[in-house]
């Protein structure tokens, strides 16, 4: 069964992405859960910090790919998954007034990791792995998705990260600039990063919040053309060829077309 909990304890919410039985999988049910939660907790004027987490010891492995073949096999099914579905939730957890901090153990892959990068701070645990290993399923990272990527860690991480695929540890995560630090117990860490967060003035906090995100360069939007372009990978057979072995558990054999 797969949900989104919330849990509060005095100033300080964490949200939970649970969906153990595939890793915590996102389904879509989760991604509009998610984007609900950010948004309901954002307007709570009680809390300092919201904690973001995975259930049973992962974070989480990106969207449900089991869902591909009725959420987003077609360009107009692509096109609201990813600019509606995904986008509202990925837009929630930075628009959250409050202070957020992603507590990572596990794995924390694709959308996962697109979900812990829309936050303040993120705390590993050494033995999480990250990457974005979509290449293995024939497409390519959203615009929209790759964007806020692109506005962490930089073109050159990214190009990295998305050509090779490769899923890396909390040490290169480090590096990379895709976290913040590394701890031993980071449930514990990020309890204590919360609590420090709730002692410093919450207007303050907002407002710095508000002013980066405001200041931050953003891009020209694309074109619709551009737009249409980036999800004409729906059509070809490298992503029904993607899809398929990796549900199948065999190893996909790209043509190229």
């Amino acid at each position: 069964m797969s949900e989104i909990r919330i849990e509060k304890k005095d100033v300080v919410a964490t949200i939970i992405l649970s969906n153990p039985h595939k890793l915590n999988a996102i389904d879509v049910a989760m991604w509009k859960a998610l984007a609900h939660a950010f948004t309901v907790l954002s307007q709570d004027e009680s809390l300092r910090c919201v904690i973001v987490r995975g259930d049973e010891g992962n974070f989480a492995a990106g969207a449900d790919v089991e869902e591909f073949s009725t959420v987003r096999n077609t360009m107009a099914q692509g096109i609201r998954y990813h600019t509606e579905t995904i986008a509202q939730a990925l837009h929630a957890v930075p628009q959250c007034q409050h202070p957020t901090i992603a507590a990572i153990e596990g794995v924390c892959v694709g959308g996962g990791l697109e979900i812990a990068c829309a936050c303040d701070l993120r705390i590993a645990a050494p033995s999480a792995r990250f990457g974005i290993p979509i290449n293995r399923l024939g497409f390519p990272l959203a615009p929209g998705e790759l964007q806020s990527l692109l506005q962490l860690v930089g073109k050159a991480v990214v190009l990295e990260i998305l050509l090779e695929g490769r899923v890396f540890d909390a040490a290169e995560a480090k590096d990379k600039g895709l976290i913040h630090r590394i701890a031993s117990d980071v449930h514990a860490e990020a309890g204590k990063t919360a609590s420090r967060i709730a002692q410093g003035a919450p207007l303050a906090a907002r407002m710095n919040k508000r002013l980066v995100n405001r200041l931050a360069a953003q891009p020209e939007p694309l074109t619709e053309q551009e737009l249409h372009d980036a999800f004409s990978f729906l059509a070809s057979q490298d992503y029904r060829e993607g899809v398929q072995t990796f549900l199948n558990k065999r190893k996909p054999v790209f043509s190229g077309k």
